[in-house]
């Protein structure tokens, strides 16, 4: 991706937050300038991986196969271990209209994915052979705001604003805004997230893209910290 398209996903998805009156911590403005002079004092920001994530899975197409998320809390895999400390994430999203997030599982993490409004977002489901290697053609349940839900293979829940779906590790999804019903403002509240070694795609992806500097970062994402932050 290249950092002009980047900055300007960063200033739409602000605007849409916004919009909603879904505001981010302060630190997501911080420009570079301002990152240089951070000392140890935001390591967690750093080392949780707070922060804007933009992807567009290798693609090279982020409107049709990409997603913004900004993670606003996060646990380090440690402390799943200790039982002490942050055990939980949360992240916010936005999905536009058949932009989708490609087939995939979490080792350890479950989450709940809940629509906090906009459009209607669709989640595809397969449960998944034990080494992740197939879809089985086996029926798939979940819970829907505390209502048991089964499907078949493959297929596709939508779930209106306000609506939530809990997934548990392992469990094949896909996601997308429903074509027609708007960008969608989506939630993830979940265990402990570990972006670099928990995520399983079906297809092998880019989780995090190569950057191609046209221009200066309008602020960072969480991939640029190394480069910047001098706290170590």
């Amino acid at each position: 991706m290249k950092r002009s398209e980047i900055n300007a996903i960063m200033r739409q998805a602000g605007e849409f937050l916004a919009g909603r009156q879904f505001y981010l911590p302060p630190f997501a403005w911080w420009t570079p300038e301002e990152w240089r002079a951070k000392g140890r004092e935001v390591a967690e920001i750093v080392e949780s991986q707070l922060g804007w994530d933009i992807t567009d899975f290798g693609s090279g197409d982020f409107a049709r196969r990409g997603l913004f998320l900004f993670t606003l809390r996060n646990g380090c895999p440690a402390n799943l271990t200790t039982m002490r400390g942050k055990l939980y994430a949360e992240k916010i999203m936005v999905v536009g209209e058949g932009q989708a997030t490609p087939l995939h599982f979490h080792w350890q993490k479950m989450e709940d994915i809940i629509n906090r409004g906009g459009g209607d977002l669709e989640v595809q489901l397969y449960n998944a052979s034990p080494d992740g290697g197939e879809l089985l053609a086996s029926a798939v349940t979940v819970s829907c705001d505390g209502i048991q839900r089964t499907v078949q293979a493959g297929d596709v829940i939508r779930l209106g604003p306000g609506e939530s779906v809990t997934l548990p590790p392992r469990l094949y999804h896909a996601f997308w805004g429903a074509p027609g019903r708007g960008t969608v403002l989506v939630g993830e509240v979940s265990r402990v997230n570990d972006d670099r070694t928990d995520n399983r795609f079906f297809e092998p992806v880019g989780r995090f893209p190569a950057i191609a500097e046209d221009e200066p970062p309008l602020h960072l994402l969480v991939t640029d910290y190394p480069a910047y932050w001098r706290g170590r």
